[in-house]
């Protein structure tokens, strides 16, 4: 079940500019203040670290994010995955915790190309070994 709301242009691109143009590590999505569209929050650097993204997002809200997972394989050849995180911490309010889960397929649908899933609830679930142990897996 979709909430009906729209995904802004503006998301597709930084997407596909993470995705194809390689001009970004992660994107932070969140709903308009209005709750009509999902927007692009902040674009993280190359540069930047998984940390960095780690920090934006918020402790007591919810929030979606793309990232582009290196890693290496056993034998040493080097993986890229573009994960996609639906980020829902357990101190947020209970009514954006819907909004999101409900909004959340449009925005989902919308990126073609997703390698990987990462629920998070608390930060645990979402540390670099976590993610790491999901996302290499099978590969």
């Amino acid at each position: 079940q979709s909430s009906g709301v729209g995904v802004n242009p503006q998301c597709l691109e930084a997407y596909q500019e993470l995705k194809l143009g390689k001009k970004s590590k992660y994107i932070v999505f969140t709903l308009s203040k209005d709750v009509t569209e999902i927007v692009v929050e902040k674009t993280g650097p190359l540069s930047a670290t998984y940390d960095d993204f780690l920090c934006d997002l918020p402790e007591t809200e919810c929030r979606w994010a793309v990232y582009d997972f290196d890693f290496e394989k056993e034998d040493g050849g080097k993986r890229s995955k573009i994960t996609f995180f639906s980020w829902s911490p357990d101190d947020s309010k209970i009514k954006q915790k819907m909004l999101f889960a409900s909004s959340k397929d449009a925005l989902r649908r919308s990126l073609v190309g997703i390698a990987a899933e990462i629920q998070g609830t608390d930060i645990s679930e979402v540390a670099h070994e976590s993610v790491l142990d999901k996302v290499s897996r099978g590969h």
